[in-house]
């Protein structure tokens, strides 16, 4: 297993503006980041894959075990005040980001909690703000935001979903390696969204070998 700053997700305060959110830098600590990142295979395509959908080497697997695991759960229910034992958790990869995401929007309501989780190092892309998740005061504009995360240096976000969790970032279009953890509000819901992931990544697949 990989041992997550869970101390630090814990001890961090719940931050309101513009929404309920957590911020954790090097929530994957260093050594295990680079494990972690020497485990992620190449992908050429952009969207989210589920685990078993790419070839994961043995750390990348471990991280996506531990993110799943019921310390992770316990530790998010206990951040933000929720009941989740029921609830059924998506996992999803992404490792490329295309000229079109980054759009404003709020988060399926098929999903309780988001925990995204950023694999990268520092580039100078990231430093320019590109591809930097921001958190949104309206669906509008994406300079009227509160806070910048870089996706870099397994820095941890979490939020739970609400009508008004507005997020987006400027474009990027390249290598972005990120997972994201969903605690979802049905197991239908969950499989629904599961298998529209699948369903993504065979076309991908059937794609590339084309």
């Amino acid at each position: 297993m990989i041992d997550l700053d869970l101390p630090a997700l814990r001890a961090t305060p719940v931050e309101p503006d513009p929404f309920p959110h957590v911020v954790v830098p090097n929530f994957v600590p260093p050594t295990a980041l680079a494990e972690v990142v020497r485990d992620l295979p190449p992908i050429a395509k952009g969207g989210s894959f589920p685990p078993d959908a790419v070839r994961l080497g043995p750390r990348a697997r471990a991280l996506v075990a531990a993110l799943e695991g019921p310390e992770m759960r316990a530790a998010i229910a206990e951040r933000f005040s929720l009941d989740l034992a029921d609830a059924p958790t998506m996992l999803t990869v992404r490792g490329r980001t295309r000229e079109k995401d980054g759009r404003i929007h709020c988060d399926s309501t098929a999903k309780r909690v988001t925990v995204l989780l950023y694999l990268n190092p520092e580039t100078d892309a990231f430093a320019a703000h590109q591809g930097c998740l921001r958190l949104l005061r309206g669906p509008d504009d994406l300079e009227d935001f509160a806070v910048e995360v870089p996706p870099v240096n397994g820095t941890l976000l979490a939020f739970p979903n609400g009508p008004a969790s507005w997020h987006g970032h400027k474009q990027f279009v390249g290598e972005r390696y990120s997972m994201q953890l969903n605690y979802m509000t049905t197991d239908q819901l969950a499989r629904s969204e599961l298998r529209r992931h699948r369903v993504s990544a065979f076309v991908k697949r059937l794609t590339r070998a084309a």
